[in-house]
């Protein structure tokens, strides 16, 4: 482990409290999964969509190229609820700005990969996030139940 002039953070309290943050099951994830769940709805938690990308999704439908994605309102920027950083205000401007750069970067690779995307704010009620996830899922089984597949088992004219 480096030494604290190693680190990006401005003390040793934002340091261990920054690596206390959770990666994945967070208690807005566990209340969207719930949520889901509860509409009958069965899904894969914390997998990359797409082999070689280094990107995961919070819950995945792999046979109906279905992703979700639940964004925390500091870490991506949400507009109506992010706080600039008092300290080291530099730092996380571009660490935010950089993930929603790589956020649109990743859901015009799913797009192209013939996925829907789905990105969730922490902020928004689960039981209507869900509600959400359920009607792109339905109308992405309606839509596979009458596709055509092609060479690769991808449905032809698959919408992003």
């Amino acid at each position: 482990m480096g030494s604290r002039t190693d680190s990006w953070a401005s003390s040793e309290a934002v340091r261990a409290s920054m690596r206390s943050n959770k990666g994945r099951d967070t208690k807005p994830e566990l209340a969207l999964r719930r949520a889901v769940h509860a509409l009958g709805l069965r899904y894969r938690v914390a997998v990359r969509p797409l082999t070689g990308v280094r990107r995961t999704a919070d819950l995945v439908f792999p046979r109906l190229r279905v992703a979700v994605f639940l964004d925390g309102c500091f870490w991506h920027g949400c507009p109506e609820h992010h706080s600039v950083a008092k300290t080291n205000a530099a730092y996380w401007a571009e660490k935010v700005r950089r993930n929603r750069e790589r956020d649109a970067e990743t859901d015009l690779a799913l797009a192209e990969a013939g996925w829907a995307v789905i990105r969730v704010w922490e902020h928004e009620d689960p039981v209507e996030a869900a509600q959400r996830v359920e009607a792109v899922v339905r109308a992405a089984r309606a839509f596979h139940a009458t596709a055509t597949l092609d060479a690769r088992g991808v449905a032809a004219g698959v919408p992003p």
